[in-house]
């Protein structure tokens, strides 16, 4: 007859081997679950840090934020291109009081420029240098470019831009693109772009990859590699020299580095969940909202671009047109640059 005692030692190990196996699984579930909405806390909390970029690690592909391709790599016309290129100096003025009355909603901050970031302007053929290194996956670039794309055209203008997404991992913004940029490919840059001005040089790059992954960058050095010319070589290393990249965009204006985009605009509010405004905006839909001046998104980018004019103006010795905006030169002040 089996022993009493040993049956119910095992019927105990048996219970205990039981509850260790659920204990387990339960913390699987739970790491599982901090991992997912860790991953989704990126778009339901974008109320995100000012400058905002994204480190040179790549992320996880998810097509649920979007799918749109709509038009993508399909150059302005010449009434769109018409609407960056020759924007009234009064939506400029405008939203730098705003900015300055802090009467923005979306996030748009500025202040003195550190120290650290200030370094002597590029040169190239006798005119400094706005440097730009992106990735077309990128969310903050997306969204960063419409206000580059104001600030750079009081200074010049653009003889072409074009219609690009951020990734479907990645917001899946509407943007402009520089060039027309290699969206399939594993991996690639896209320098250069079709801007022309007599007060500076515009020197870009773009990190290509899948449209239809996740955000994904190289570190500067894959730049540099591939710099098309000795003027890009120069200048992507002077960037990478600076200490400062942690992920894109990454600029320089004039004599100021920018570490991030320096304005939170998604919409005409601050987003608080996975749904961005602007993912769902038609570049149409962007453009009219640039044109007409009337709404939170707008006034957001315009000032967005006010900032990057007044890292810029001193540079230029404020040779420029908008440098005499009184909302500019006020901005130069609070920053130190006046």
């Amino acid at each position: 007859m089996p022993n009493v005692n040993e049956a119910r030692n095992r019927l105990r190990l048996t219970d205990l081997l039981l509850s260790v196996a659920i204990v387990v699984l339960a913390i699987s579930v739970l790491l599982l679950s901090i991992e997912y909405y860790s991953l989704s806390a990126k778009y339901q909390s974008i109320s995100m840090s000012l400058n905002s970029s994204h480190s040179t690690s790549s992320l996880s592909s998810n097509s649920s934020f979007g799918s749109t391709l709509k038009g993508i790599d399909t150059q302005l016309n010449s009434t769109e291109l018409s609407i960056i290129n020759n924007a009234p100096s009064s939506y400029f003025e405008k939203a730098g009081e705003m900015l300055l009355n802090s009467t923005l909603t979306d996030e748009v901050v500025f202040s003195k420029v550190p120290n650290n970031t200030k370094f002597s302007a590029m040169y190239f053929n006798g005119k400094p240098s706005v440097i730009y290194v992106g990735a077309i996956s990128c969310i903050f670039c997306g969204e960063n470019r419409w206000a580059m794309a104001l600030a750079l055209s009081r200074f010049g203008s653009f003889s072409k831009l074009y219609k690009g997404y951020s990734s479907f991992g990645d917001g899946d913004v509407p943007t402009l693109y520089w060039s027309a940029y290699n969206y399939t490919t594993p991996e690639g840059v896209g320098y250069g772009n079709y801007y022309s001005s007599n007060y500076i040089n515009f020197i870009s790059a773009d990190y290509e990859s899948p449209i239809r992954q996740g955000f994904e960058v190289q570190p500067l050095s894959y730049f540099i590699s591939n710099a098309p010319n000795e003027t890009y070589g120069k200048a992507l290393s002077f960037m990478n020299s600076t200490g400062l990249f942690q992920g894109t965009p990454f600029t320089f204006w004039g004599n100021v580095a920018v570490g991030g985009a320096d304005a939170v605009v998604f919409g005409n509010s601050t987003p608080t969940s996975t749904v961005l405004p602007l993912t769902y905006m038609t570049h149409s839909q962007v453009l009219s909202q640039l044109k007409n001046f009337n709404d939170q998104f707008a006034w957001g980018e315009y000032a967005g671009a006010d900032i990057y004019i007044s890292y810029l103006c001193p540079t230029i010795n404020n040779s420029a047109p908008i440098c005499s905006l009184p909302a500019i030169q006020s901005i130069e002040k609070v920053e130190g640059l006046a």
